[in-house]
C-alpha cells in the first residue's frame, strides 16, 4: 500500500513563495510517476505538474515559469516550488502516484490528503 504525506502550503502574499512537500511510503520514486494537482472550491480537480520515474517533468500553462516539480529519491520525496504565486493558484493542493504517465484523465492510483494553499492580500 502506497501511502503519500504531504506538508507546505498556507496562507502567502500574491508574488510569494511556497514549497509543498509529498513524502512518499516505500521506494516508489524509481518506479512511479508523481504530480500535483488542485482544486478550487466549486471546480474541477486540475493538473498542475507532473514528473515521470526517468525525470521528465510536465506543466499546466497557468504555472509554466513559475513552478517546479522536482524529486529527491533518496528521501522518497517529491516537491512543488511555488514562485510569483497568484490569487488564482488558491486551491487545495493534491500529491498523486500512478503506474502510468499522469495526465488530465489519468490522475493517478494514490493520492495525499491535500494541502490547503491560499494567496492573498
Amino acid at each position: 500500500q502506497v501511502q503519500l504525506v504531504q506538508s507546505g502550503g498556507g496562507l502567502v502574499q500574491p508574488g510569494g513563495s511556497l514549497r509543498l512537500s509529498c513524502a512518499a511510503s516505500g521506494n516508489i520514486l524509481s518506479r512511479f510517476a508523481m504530480g500535483w494537482y488542485r482544486q478550487a472550491p466549486g471546480k474541477q480537480r486540475e493538473l498542475v505538474a507532473t514528473i515521470t520515474s526517468g525525470g521528465t517533468t510536465n506543466y499546466a500553462d497557468s504555472v509554466k515559469g513559475r513552478f517546479t516539480i522536482s524529486r529527491d529519491n533518496a528521501k522518497n520525496t517529491v516537491y512543488l516550488q511555488m514562485n510569483s504565486l497568484k490569487p488564482e493558484d488558491t486551491a487545495v493542493y493534491y500529491c498523486s502516484a500512478g503506474r502510468a504517465l499522469l495526465s488530465s484523465r489519468y490522475m493517478g492510483d494514490y493520492w495525499g490528503q491535500g494541502t490547503q494553499v491560499t494567496v492573498s492580500s
